[in-house]
């Protein structure tokens, strides 16, 4: 099969033409002209046609579509079985959505959905094959959780409507499964995108559904209740407020260390400092600022701000808010400036930045313009 990316990287190399100037010939973006020839994502018909056109290549729509080993494979593995399906698939599904999870906090969210799409595929694939009712209901439960963090990464990337399309998706298979915790995380994951939306009154009631649907001592019950807690801030219920976080503590602190804690659906001690930092925050107490540096301290691999996983960006962000509050304009300046230009602050995210922008806006400070550059550099690079 022809390799799309290396048939164009050729045809440039053979003109003497870089990536930038053919950007610029085709009149498309240097990053996604970059992203597409990785192999990173699918180009445009139009793409392929311009390419074609400018380089005299003949390259069609199947060229640009990548071949998939690691299905292949396991395909392979799936049809020497005496099932359709077998043991052997599902369980390599089951690590491959964990893999997934754990990716969540450090990949962008649009290359993590493309590794979503294709498992989401290979289960849809499977649920026509013959198979027994055990492993019929391995293969529900595996698809409501791909379907669950493809609407989460759907949410960073501020589609709504397939947001939304996903997480009907994951709540149907958990109910056919009879997966209750998947069926909690639906809700959460509502009421986090209905919050930045600044729907709060909205996102606190979805927050208490997923409680009460939530099994106890489950991850899903901590996260809601840590919706709840955000919600209240957000509308100003201090009282109510600080009860969420203590309920957050408490369940997290009974709850232990996860084997594997960087899983975006698997609470640990950690996740409650950074939510304690956002929560405390947006209250406007100054009590944030120690939780948003300890995150900061515990996470940050180095001071290059590009090898920062999310929590990181979000913390710098909290943190940003806590010292505008305090007239400590300069260090807000450089903690936001950071953040942005960690790369990790996803779009779901960016009206959290801006609130920063325009509070040192507001104070007509000398560093706001620069800030404000940051800021309109992020949003361009995700248009």
């Amino acid at each position: 099969m022809i390799d799309f990316g290396d048939q164009v990287r050729k045809a440039l190399r053979g003109r003497g033409m870089s990536l930038r100037g053919a950007a610029k010939e085709l009149h498309y973006d240097v990053a996604y002209l970059s992203r597409v020839l990785s192999g990173k994502q699918a180009p445009s018909g139009e793409l392929i046609q311009a390419v074609n056109e400018l380089l005299g290549l003949s390259l069609t729509a199947e060229d640009a579509s990548p071949h998939d080993d690691e299905m292949d494979a396991w395909e392979l593995v799936r049809r020497v079985q005496a099932s359709d399906v077998g043991p052997a698939t599902l369980s390599r599904l089951e690590r491959a959505f964990d893999d997934l999870a754990m990716a969540y906090p450090k990949e962008q969210p649009d290359d993590l959905l493309r590794r979503v799409r294709r498992h989401s595929a290979y289960v849809v694939r499977l649920l026509g094959a013959k198979k027994t009712l055990a492993e019929h209901r391995r293969l529900l439960v595996i698809g409501g959780w791909l379907s669950l963090l493809g609407a989460t990464l759907h949410i960073d990337l501020k589609q709504d409507g397939a947001a939304t399309a996903r997480l009907q998706t994951a709540a149907a298979l958990a109910q056919e499964a009879g997966v209750p915790e998947i069926e909690a995380w639906c809700f959460e994951t509502d009421a986090w995108r209905v919050l930045t939306e600044g729907d709060y009154v909205r996102a606190l009631e979805l927050s208490r559904v997923a409680q009460a649907a939530a099994p106890p001592r489950s991850s899903a019950l901590i996260q809601a209740t840590a919706q709840e807690g955000r919600a209240h801030a957000r509308l100003g219920n201090s009282r109510e407020t600080y009860s969420a976080v203590e309920r957050v503590q408490a369940f997290s602190a009974a709850a232990g260390t996860p084997e594997t804690p960087e899983h975006h659906y698997r609470y640990d001690p950690g996740k409650s400092l950074s939510y304690t930092a956002t929560t405390l925050a947006w209250l406007g107490d100054a009590a944030a600022e120690p939780y948003a540096r300890e995150v900061i301290k515990r996470l940050s691999p180095s001071d290059d701000v590009a090898h920062w996983p999310r929590r990181v960006a979000s913390a710098n962000i909290d943190l940003g808010l806590v010292l505008v509050a305090e007239d400590r304009l300069d260090e807000a300046c450089d903690s936001v400036r950071k953040a942005i230009l960690s790369g990790k602050v996803v779009p779901s995210n960016h009206w959290r930045a801006l609130e920063v922008v325009q509070a040192v806006e507001s104070r007509a400070l000398p560093e706001a313009a620069d800030l404000r550059d940051a800021y309109q550099w992020l949003t361009a690079i995700e248009q």
